[in-house]
């Protein structure tokens, strides 16, 4: 059976869940493959869930229901699978205009008469699913009992160019600080969860406390670090690009790239990239560790050097390829605004993958999330000591 919660001498286990808009949802199919090796009303095997964007969202839900996990699967794959685009952000011809015009008319008149943030959707719709469905109150009690080492959510503040991970913990966890990214103890809310997902441009930033926030992707340079400072002995962590080799041939162009393909670029560089550095900087620094004896192995920068273990379920396939057949699903005004960027073609389609909430696609990455998790089920178990 899976480890006790309690048991102290047991490793502490760490989920991470990065971001990627509609992308997440191959984490959900991920998290179901677990819930089907574990006994039911098992607690959460994972006593620090650390969220980003949303990952934030999908680790807040797992949280509050730690206690049962088969239960939080269920209610997040309810959600996951039932989605439209409507339930996250405005889709209607209103709303697309009003927000668009809004920011036209902004970069027209150069901030002149500019009021509030400026953003291409409005994610009201989000806010109200999330206060339906998630009781962020719960996180304390689990917590308090034991269930839960720490919870966290990443996000990225625009006046301190900082990564800021606001954590809910045991009170033997220290607030940290390093070179742009700090953790901060904090009673986590919706408007974290908004925060941490506010793709920049797309979404509106928030303001928690005294400062704007945008999604936590944005240069969180060590996605790692905050399960590592909250005590992880393993990390469990959830990729949303497939492995690729790395000796592709670069292909001649035929003509320049599209709004859509230079925004897809930059939200890969944004929610995919770093993690990938971060697990190899991992690797190296454990390999490093091994060569220390361990009696030497001093507290530095308030760290004890230790190896820390990890493990990676990625996609079989392409999540952006994956979108294209879905894409006529869209609610005309998103597709008439997403096919004026190019988002419609081939080079285009990384784009359409982050905003594409349609329950059809989502159950596509459900499924793949869940038979890419099943295919390792002997690696996941020993991992995470399922028996």
């Amino acid at each position: 059976m899976a480890q006790d919660p309690q048991n102290s001498a047991a490793p502490r286990i760490a989920i991470l869940m990065m971001g990627g808009g509609a992308r997440a949802a191959y984490q959900v199919g991920v998290l179901k493959a677990i819930g089907r090796m574990l006994p039911a009303g098992a607690p959460t095997p994972f006593r620090i869930i650390c969220g980003t964007s949303a990952g934030a969202i999908n680790a807040a839900s797992l949280a509050t229901v730690a206690d049962d996990y088969k239960k939080a699967v269920r209610r997040l794959d309810a959600v996951w699978r039932n989605f439209h685009v409507n339930q996250i952000f405005r889709s209607d011809a209103l709303g697309i205009t009003k927000t668009g015009l809004h920011w036209l008319l902004t970069m027209m008149l150069g901030g002149y008469m500019q009021r509030g943030p400026v953003y291409l959707l409005d994610r009201r719709p989000l806010n109200r699913l999330l206060k339906r469905y998630i009781r962020m109150d719960n996180i304390e009690g689990m917590v308090e009992r034991g269930i839960l080492h720490a919870f966290s959510v990443t996000a990225s503040g625009y006046n301190s160019g900082q990564s800021v991970t606001f954590y809910q913990a045991a009170p033997e966890v220290e607030p940290w600080r390093r070179v742009r990214r700090v953790g901060s103890r904090a009673k986590i809310t919706y408007k974290h969860l908004m925060a941490s997902s506010a793709i920049p441009f797309i979404f509106e930033a928030v303001r928690v406390h005294r400062e704007y926030f945008g999604d936590g992707s944005m240069r969180q340079i060590s996605p790692l670090s905050a399960p590592i400072h909250l005590g992880a002995d393993r990390i469990f962590v959830i990729g949303n690009r497939k492995e690729e080799d790395n000796s592709q041939e670069r292909i001649v162009a035929d003509a320049p790239p599209t709004l859509a393909q230079i925004a897809g670029h930059a939200l890969n560089s944004i929610f995919l990239d770093s993690l990938e550095s971060d697990l190899e900087r991992l690797q190296r620094i454990n390999r490093t560790v091994e060569l220390i004896p361990e009696d030497e192995r001093i507290e530095h920068g308030g760290l004890t050097l230790r190896r820390v273990e990890s493990l990676q379920i990625s996609p079989s396939e392409d999540l952006g390829q994956m979108a294209q057949p879905f894409s006529k699903l869209l609610p005309t005004p998103v597709k008439l605004l997403l096919r004026g960027i190019g988002a419609y073609r081939t080079e285009g389609s990384d784009l359409l993958s982050y905003l594409l909430f349609e329950r059809e696609y989502c159950r596509e990455l459900i499924a793949l999330g869940f038979h890419d998790t099943m295919a390792r089920e002997e690696e996941v178990r020993a991992f995470l000591e399922i028996d």
